[in-house]
């Protein structure tokens, strides 16, 4: 415990001298209220000199992310875009992003920088081969949070992002009221089963369309892991063999190569529901390719990211119980903002 002169501490607590004695070297009766008083002043002191040790100093930050191409610049700049809300500190990231990430990739990375950084930032493909790992590093003071997609079995501090079951069930309110035909087939594209957060969507738009509109058929499509030409073949040999299909619920990426495996059939599109406000995304909804977007505010997500890192280490309070989940927001070409 950190030591601090009487005067500093009855300026932290408002309370005398002469009452700070008394309590301190237990001579007669203190209240509860004033030892509570003292105990948090101290407490606030203890906290406010860690952090002015780690004033100045550079914090390395690692965001490690499985995701396509795509999306990589709008995490990039959601976390650079909320540095300067703590600029009393020095962070610096590290991004290492792939589109192919293994697990085995991603526990390289984890072993390789867990020495020499204060926090990670990860999204990841569920695989209980990470949950040692991340487990080692939290014993060794390396704290994780995880982003989009969650690892519920490891020791990460907690998951940031939008609750993705209720998002898909979003999606099929929307898609129940999009669709002016009596029955229709609709495609619901994954990237791949190994996301939690991607598969809790799909599971969420199925139950939902159940009880929206259960005249409609849906079909799950997965293994285009977000890339364009993998989608385009995986849609184009679905098309092949499911002439009704008309209408998309992509919970991934990839969506020009959706679009193109339904084109080149001429097929109609009768609703496109997809997710993320990335640049690709956005000249899709803009030109009418896509109805409407999912997406939550990922800066405010990396602001929770950079709190929950720094928490942890003491370098800031802790605040009261963070929200559960972020704001599901509904973006269409009329109301985006460019």
């Amino acid at each position: 415990m950190a030591k601090f002169t009487l005067k500093q501490i009855a300026a932290q607590s408002g309370l005398s001298l002469a009452t700070l004695d008394r309590a301190l070297h237990q001579r007669g009766n203190v209240h509860a209220r004033t030892l509570h008083r003292i105990q948090q002043a101290i407490a606030d002191l203890e906290l406010m000199q860690k952090a002015g040790l780690a004033k100045g100093r550079t914090l390395f930050f690692d965001v490690i992310m499985h995701t396509p191409d795509r999306f990589q610049p709008l995490i990039r700049e959601a976390l650079s875009s909320q540095i300067a809300s703590f600029a009393a500190f020095k962070i610096q990231l590290r991004f290492h992003f792939g589109a192919n990430l293994t697990a085995q990739a991603i526990n390289a990375l984890l072993n390789k920088k867990a020495l020499y950084s204060h926090g990670v930032i990860l999204k990841a493909a569920c695989s209980g081969e990470l949950n040692p790992t991340i487990e080692l590093m939290l014993k060794q003071r390396i704290p994780v949070v995880t982003m989009m997609s969650d690892l519920p079995d490891s020791a990460r501090l907690r998951y940031i992002g939008m609750d993705n079951f209720d998002a898909g069930k979003v999606a099929a309110f929307l898609m129940s009221k999009w669709l002016r035909v009596s029955r229709s087939h609709i495609v619901a594209v994954t990237g791949s089963h190994d996301f939690i957060g991607e598969q809790e969507r799909i599971l969420g738009f199925q139950r939902a369309m159940q009880q929206f509109a259960p005249q409609h058929q849906v079909s799950v499509l997965a293994g285009g892991y977000g890339i364009d030409d993998r989608m385009h073949q995986s849609v184009t040999a679905f098309l092949r063999s499911h002439a009704d299909a008309d209408a998309v619920y992509t919970v991934g990426g990839g969506n020009p190569g959706i679009l193109r495996a339904f084109e080149e059939q001429k097929r109609p599109v009768n609703a496109f529901i997809g997710h993320d406000l990335d640049q690709e995304n956005c000249d899709l909804l803009q030109a009418g390719k896509i109805d409407a977007l999912i997406e939550h505010n990922l800066q405010l997500d990396a602001l929770h990211a950079f709190r929950t890192l720094l928490a942890f280490h003491g370098f800031i309070p802790e605040t009261e119980p963070p929200a559960p989940y972020s704001k599901i927001n509904i973006i269409t070409r009329y109301n985006m903002t460019t």
